[in-house]
């Protein structure tokens, strides 16, 4: 917190000690945490723009109150996540165990690239991916994977070529949140996640992210965690605002369809990915973050709480 609070007070030439009571009354008013405070720049907003952002805290209320903790095990559990939704995956996928290595063998000869993952962590960690070749090392692969704990074994999705513009070493994949309510779907936003310089697009793994209209469109620059600003992506030289996502309106039908699968975990973001063939389900996440627009980017100061109030009237 101090450091953060120093951070803004060089950047704004704000007093300190002014900063970090403005942060301790925001942790209390609005239930912003100082990353919140930081990311939102609250210290650039008044008493009404600050209302309308959906803090951490805030968010952890929808989440309490939508989504039963029971079945969290559904969306955490990767290999369970991939039973339940595997008509949504549109690829194939196994598990390890000490007794499968032929089954494995097969799996890595047939699908040639395969993207391997811990069956219970986030945030892209232990995730990589591997090419067959006649000089890989089948049984010592094996032998490590499982190991290291990286039980779930993937098909590498084949991303579409629109997408592979933007940066072709990781699937860039969109984080689209829903809500389901009464038999019925909602959609609540997208975001944009594009790797730089690795193989997985997520941001606490070097990644960045932007924000996409409901017609399919990026309309602000994207921010990675160091809060580094990008107009066009610094690997493929892309423009990155004006991107239009191929397939959109399908993969809002899509997570729309998936929202109902689990009814008791109402409020959920769904990491799609937008492959040759439409757009598919890669992971779904019952404890979705937060994410929205820095208030630099835009005219228009607002958060998520206005949208979201619309459908879920919490707060």
């Amino acid at each position: 917190m101090f450091r953060i609070a120093k951070a803004i007070s060089k950047k704004t030439k704000k007093n300190m000690a002014i900063i970090l009571i403005d942060i301790i009354r925001c942790g209390i008013k609005y239930q912003a945490g100082y990353y919140d405070y930081q990311e939102f720049e609250f210290y650039n907003l008044n008493t009404q723009e600050r209302k309308t952002y959906l803090t951490r805290g805030k968010n952890n209320e929808i989440i309490k109150k939508f989504n039963d903790k029971s079945s969290f095990h559904k969306f955490e559990n990767k290999a369970e996540f991939n039973s339940i939704f595997n008509k949504y995956l549109k690829r194939n996928w196994m598990v390890l165990d000490d007794n499968n290595y032929s089954e494995f063998e097969k799996f890595i000869k047939d699908n040639k690239s395969i993207i391997v993952k811990p069956i219970n962590d986030e945030g892209g960690h232990g995730i990589e991916k591997f090419v067959y070749s006649d000089n890989l090392n089948c049984k010592e692969l094996y032998n490590n994977l499982i190991n290291n704990g990286q039980l779930l074994i993937e098909e590498c999705i084949k991303q579409h070529k629109d997408m592979n513009v933007l940066y072709d070493k990781s699937v860039n994949t969109m984080r689209m949140f829903t809500f389901y309510n009464n038999g019925k779907s909602y959609f609540l936003q997208a975001v944009l996640k594009i790797g730089n310089g690795g193989v997985v697009d997520n941001f606490s793994s070097g990644g960045m992210y932007t924000y996409v209209s409901d017609l399919g469109d990026v309309y602000v620059e994207a921010i990675d965690r160091n809060d580094n600003i990008y107009s066009t992506h610094p690997v493929s030289n892309h423009k990155i605002v004006g991107f239009k996502v191929p397939m959109f309106k399908e993969a809002i039908e899509l997570v729309k369809e998936c929202a109902k699968i689990v009814p008791e975990v109402a409020y959920v973001g769904w990491d799609v990915a937008i492959s040759e063939d439409g757009p598919v389900i890669v992971e779904g996440n019952c404890f979705p973050g937060v994410f929205q627009v820095k208030p630099s980017l835009v005219d228009k100061k607002e958060g998520l709480i206005p949208k979201y109030n619309e459908i879920m009237r919490i707060f």
